[in-house]
């Protein structure tokens, strides 16, 4: 794709395109169609230590920012695969890196960077809360050296690919705190011991190849140091994995959207129809452009709130404008691209079915654009609370 701002990070997009090379659109398809995890390309992934590109040099990372950490989902996407299937990886590390204590950090952090452990999964949305986190239902409740934890999460992706979790919940009743945001605590679950002892999963069958699941607690154990920071502080702590979350998804779809762009330049330009290539017809040309027109400042805002992240700077609005702009440019490309391929676009073999579907989940998750519309009016133009 011609572009005249050179990409930023081109060192990592070239090795990065390198690795993504070797796993070819007969791979994604095959995972797609068997609904399958792509556990090869993730190794390869963490082989290659991409995925630990957040955590500090001496726990065996690379000790790089957020900004990065995006580059990479950005290229898996732009390389024609799904960076959904370990991009909990990369967000996750937010809580753990900025509140968990030394000796977690000491004790979970060598494995994850070395491929021996996975923290893909964060377990945070209820089935009758949604976006509303305060009013989530399920409780810890400390007994002697335990928290034992009670309720029911949604939603909750890769947990069958993982060996950690991120939990919410809450340890002081609603009615007990000044501020609904209080009496939430993290903790880290370690799956293995959780499943089948306490925790359930029901997998949840779903649109695309997105592994997500149903999750029930019945008396869970969690051992009391296995809390992540300070006791009813983890609405606040969750904050900083939300926020890279959705700066990351935004990568992600950014990613999308310039595979769309360039996938549709191509076409157009070689789809002869009335003896002329139709990308040379303004009503093909045009709804291209306008694509990659919105793609370009989609890119700009992810990496302010990159930037800011990074600074570790609020960076709530950055994170929840990125996201909304990213996921609109990804969708309104994806459609683009649909609609230049015609039928020929609805093919397996052409990938932008299986792309569309994939870049169509985030209009809605994680956070759907009228929540973004919600933040920005009240915290940013300062209007009253709509709720």
């Amino acid at each position: 794709m011609k572009t005249q701002i050179p990409f930023p990070y081109q060192e990592m997009r070239e090795a990065l395109r390198d690795l993504c090379g070797r796993f070819d659109s007969a791979y994604w398809q095959k995972v797609d169609t068997e609904r399958g995890y792509p556990e090869a390309f993730v190794d390869a992934l963490t082989e290659a230590g991409w995925l630990a590109a957040m955590i500090p040099q001496e726990y065996g990372g690379s000790g790089l920012g957020l900004a990065e950490a995006s580059v990479v989902m950005e290229e898996i996407n732009f390389a024609g695969g799904n960076a959904g299937s370990c991009h909990g990886q990369m967000y996750n590390m937010g809580t753990l890196l900025r509140h968990g204590s030394p000796e977690q950090k000491k004790q979970y952090l060598p494995g994850i960077a070395g491929g021996k452990l996975r923290l893909q999964t964060m377990a945070v949305t209820e089935p009758t809360t949604g976006t509303d986190t305060t009013q989530l239902k399920t409780t810890a409740v400390k007994k002697g050296d335990r928290y034992v934890v009670n309720g029911q999460k949604v939603w909750i992706s890769r947990i069958q690919h993982s060996d950690l979790m991120i939990l919410l919940a809450r340890t002081t009743p609603l009615a007990e705190v000044k501020k609904k945001s209080e009496g939430m605590s993290i903790f880290i679950v370690d799956l293995h011991q959780a499943i089948g002892k306490g925790m359930t999963v029901r997998p949840i069958q779903n649109m695309v190849n997105h592994e997500t699941n149903e999750v029930f607690f019945d008396n869970l154990e969690i051992p009391a140091e296995n809390l992540i920071g300070t006791e009813g502080q983890g609405f606040k702590y969750i904050l900083d994995g939300l926020n890279a979350e959705r700066t990351l998804i935004a990568a992600e779809c950014i990613g999308d959207a310039y595979w769309f762009v360039d996938k549709a330049r191509r076409y157009a330009s070689e789809r002869v129809v009335f003896n002329r290539p139709i990308g040379q017809n303004q009503g093909v040309a045009f709804p291209l452009a306008d694509a990659y027109i919105e793609t370009e400042a989609a890119n700009l805002m992810r990496f302010k709130a990159c930037s800011m992240f990074d600074a570790h700077q609020p960076c709530g609005a950055e994170a929840n404008m990125a996201k909304y702009l990213a996921a609109k440019a990804s969708w309104q490309a994806a459609d683009m691209c649909l609609q230049t391929h015609g039928g020929f676009g609805f093919a397996h073999e052409y990938d932008v079915e299986r792309k569309f579907r994939e870049t169509r989940l985030y209009q809605v998750a994680p956070i759907s654009t009228n929540l973004i519309y919600s933040y920005v009016a009240e915290h940013v133009l300062g209007l009253p609370r709509s709720f």
